[in-house]
């Protein structure tokens, strides 16, 4: 399989599923195992390009679990197709990297991993916000490089967000989350942009003002804006959580950026290329009170000159799901995708995935992007 090192689990399993990358935890092993399957696992930490992937199939490929670092398109799934594979899952709940008409057009089943990264992620949002509101990163480098000589009364003062207002954009179950931990963590007053209203999110924020007020304190309020730009202006934080497509890219461009208040805070925990990243390198370099936090980035590995020398943006290497609980259940619900289809599983389509973490999981595949384009029956109880 070329210069890279792979693993082999179940050797004598019927079926042939190639893992483009090691995976934590033993669940998703023993649910490829029990679909009768050999695994084959790369475990190079370096990332596949597709002449590597396709030779990792070879002639004979069932099934395989990407990474969003691979670009899965038409030369992976015909080559996919063309081994008699019949079942693909994304390591990740996002899916930019895969064309997922190509899949179709292939017949292949494309599965992805919601439900698991809801809270690890949006508390990696609120981590930033708040490392850089406080200016932890530049603290600590001051720190570490042994200048701090006593406390002084100015010393890395940042921002203050209680009862300030932070803004939303994208309130799927992510940003919402996140607006749930900065609502009533910090009684921040909510503002968020969707395309779609989130009755849900509006309907507990108002319950909990009057919470509050019962409580004889003052209440907080939810909005969502009519325009990005309305938002920009408003909020003293921002968090993005959106999707990456067409609509997105550089969403946060110069002009948009131009329009936040000058010590006002942008997280992005979504995609890297949502930021037009040069814009906000200028605009750092320009406004030193304006804050950023990244944990992804538009070129990654890569990142634009000057970000890494910014001590007013905290970056993280994209690790917004890395908690144990988080990566071993994406493994356990990419398995769980490419055993169903294997097995010729309905798709089980709900918002809870809860099922598929412990015990005997139901004969299901936890989530497939196209299975009403491909026809697949859904699950009922």
């Amino acid at each position: 399989m070329g210069a890279k090192e792979w693993r082999t689990h179940n050797p004598s399993g019927s079926k042939r599923v190639i893992v483009t990358k090691d995976l934590p935890g033993e669940r998703w092993l023993n649910i490829l195992t029990a679909a009768d399957c050999k695994i084959e696992i790369c475990t190079s930490p370096d990332v596949l390009s597709s002449k590597e992937i396709i030779a990792a199939m070879g002639d004979r490929c069932d099934g395989a679990i990407g990474q969003l670092t691979e670009p899965w398109g038409e030369d992976l799934y015909a080559a996919l197709k063309a081994a008699g594979g019949t079942a693909y899952s994304n390591y990740a709940v996002g899916f930019n990297n895969v064309d997922v008409d190509a899949a179709t057009r292939h017949g292949i089943p494309v599965g992805n991993t919601p439900g698991v990264l809801t809270e690890t992620t949006a508390q990696m949002a609120v981590a930033l916000t708040f490392a850089a509101a406080r200016r932890v990163g530049a603290a600590e480098r001051f720190l570490r490089q042994g200048q701090y000589k006593g406390w002084l009364p100015s010393l890395f003062m940042g921002n203050l967000l209680w009862r300030k207002s932070v803004g939303v954009i994208g309130a799927g179950r992510i940003g919402a989350a996140y607006a749930h931990m900065m609502v009533e963590g910090h009684k921040m007053n909510l503002i968020y942009y969707d395309p779609y209203q989130n009755e849900a999110l509006e309907a507990h924020v108002a319950n909990y003002s009057k919470f509050l007020e019962s409580q004889g304190r003052a209440p907080v309020s939810c909005k969502r804006a009519e325009t990005i730009e309305e938002l920009l202006r408003k909020a003293d934080c921002v968090s993005i959580h959106t999707i990456l497509d067409d609509s997105t890219h550089h969403l946060i461009n110069a002009e948009r950026l131009a329009l936040m208040k000058a010590d006002a805070i942008i997280v992005n925990t979504s995609r890297g290329p949502v930021i037009d990243e040069a814009a906000l390198v200028a605009h750092c370099q320009k406004h030193p009170d304006f804050k950023a936090g990244l944990d992804v980035f538009e070129d990654e590995p890569e990142m634009k000159p000057g970000l890494v020398t910014l001590d007013n943006v905290v970056i993280v290497p994209h690790i917004a799901s890395a908690t144990s609980w988080t990566r071993q259940g994406m493994a356990t619900l990419a398995a769980s995708n490419v055993a169903a289809i294997l097995q010729g599983y309905p798709a089980w389509q709900r918002p809870d995935i809860s099922v598929f973490l412990q015990g005997k999981s139901p004969q299901a595949a936890p989530s497939i992007i196209n299975a009403e384009a491909l026809n697949i029956p859904t699950y009922e109880d």
